[in-house]
């Protein structure tokens, strides 16, 4: 009876290890698509727009304790969130959009806060993954820039999603 109550109590203990394990952070993960872009070339620069919607992108998330910025490897997204890593001091890490599978992975790892640019075509794939009902978020036309997804994780990796325009942060 004695080494049975051991073994129960060990079970009990390991269980309760597990669920603390399991538990994560509280976070904020910003995703943006990339501000306003020049239309010359492969690899266009900001707008005078876009050069401003960046500054926006900036002024908003300013108190939110951003630790992290992943960013495709583009100049228009890397200059859409410099900004932010100007004065949140979080370095600006390159991510692969045709690895979002890893990227989430990467992102619910993370202690803090979190932002993350990519494009018109690809942010919507990476919103939808946090999304817990059966509507989706469709692939941004390519004149809207104003959105800002704003997922927030509990502590059990249960997931809500805001999507918000610029102005809603004034």
């Amino acid at each position: 009876m004695r080494n049975f109550t051991k073994i129960i109590l060990v079970i009990v203990l390991m269980a309760i290890m597990e669920a603390c394990s399991q538990k994560q952070e509280p976070k904020t993960i910003y995703i943006v698509r990339h501000a306003e872009k020049l239309l010359t070339g492969d690899d266009p620069e900001l707008s005078v727009a876009g050069a401003a919607r960046a500054v926006k992108l900036g002024q908003i998330l300013e108190g939110e304790e951003i630790a992290h910025i992943f960013s495709t490897n583009t100049i228009r997204t890397v200059a859409t969130v410099r900004h932010v890593s100007n004065h949140s001091g979080a370095q600006i890490e390159a991510y692969d959009t045709g690895r979002h599978d890893d990227l989430v992975k990467e992102l619910k790892q993370r202690k803090g806060n979190i932002l993350v640019v990519g494009h018109s075509n690809t942010i919507h794939h990476l919103v939808n993954y946090f999304i817990n009902d059966d509507v989706e978020y469709e692939e941004l036309k390519d004149v809207e820039y104003d959105f800002i997804f704003k997922v927030t994780l509990d502590e059990r990796g249960n997931s809500m999603v805001e999507r918000k325009i610029y102005r809603d942060f004034n």
